[in-house]
């Protein structure tokens, strides 16, 4: 590396789940670079022990999600100039999630909780999950692109399980057995979803004192989501399902 280039200094916790310290590394600043990019260089050209998690590179995954400079985003589609603070980052595993090594997260609890959550389809032909010997699935089912139940399913189901939400998520972060955003949005997209056989069941699972009703509004998830989804809104419209009833 060139004296006279440009450096970033980075601070990246290293460590696992009994404890460990912030390591500091110089990385060369280059055009249109990526935090991932930062991470990548770190592990291939500084110290090849430094654990961290990617997949795709390009925004579809989100298992390269760190908390950078004090929030939890993808780093694969952060570009170093829009964070980078006088040319420091400090990097961290995602918070309320068990650390498994350095910068690499357990994410079972937060799809354990999906799970809690009744956050897998139920047809409504096939009780119980059961298959039928002979599948004959007839007619496709229809739902109309416009109804309202619908639309609130399409405003949440693009949510790829990153855990970024759950890592800037207050209430998880005082109250580990809080379900979460992720886990409510999805029980919510399947609640409107006309298809979907377990609305009642899934109703009473998000309706515990781990639940929506734990939920205080203070739209971290919402803000910190990399696709825009508002599961803020969805825990909103599961605290009405659960008064109302949804129909």
């Amino acid at each position: 590396m060139n004296a006279a280039s440009p450096t970033l200094r980075v601070r990246i916790w290293r460590g696992n789940a009994e404890g460990g310290a912030m390591a500091d590394y110089a990385v060369p600043a280059r055009a249109n670079q990526t935090v991932l990019d930062v991470v990548t260089f770190i592990q291939r050209e500084v110290d090849p022990t430094l654990a961290y998690r990617f997949a795709c590179r390009v925004g579809m995954c989100g298992s390269c999600a760190m908390v950078v400079n004090g929030r939890p985003r993808w780093t694969c589609r952060t570009h170093v100039s829009r964070v980078a603070k006088d040319g420091a980052l400090e990097l961290r595993p995602l918070s309320n999630l068990p650390v498994i090594r350095d910068l690499a997260t357990d994410m079972a609890p937060f799809f354990d909780k999906w799970a809690k959550a009744r956050g897998s389809f139920q047809p409504k032909d096939a009780p119980d999950g059961a298959v039928p010997e002979e599948f004959a699935p007839g007619e496709f089912a229809v739902v109309p692109p416009a109804s309202k139940q619908r639309e609130a399913a399409d405003a949440g189901i693009e949510c790829i399980g990153c855990g970024v939400c759950y890592a800037g998520c207050d209430i998880v972060a005082w109250n580990p057995d809080y379900l979460g955003p992720a886990a409510l949005n999805r029980a919510w997209t399947l609640v409107n979803d006309v298809r979907d056989g377990g609305k009642k069941d899934r109703l009473a699972a998000v309706a515990g004192d781990a639940g929506c009703h734990a939920c205080h509004s203070t739209q971290s998830c919402t803000a910190h989501c990399p696709k825009g989804i508002d599961p803020s809104g969805a825990i909103a419209g599961l605290k009405r399902g659960i008064f109302w009833g949804v129909r």
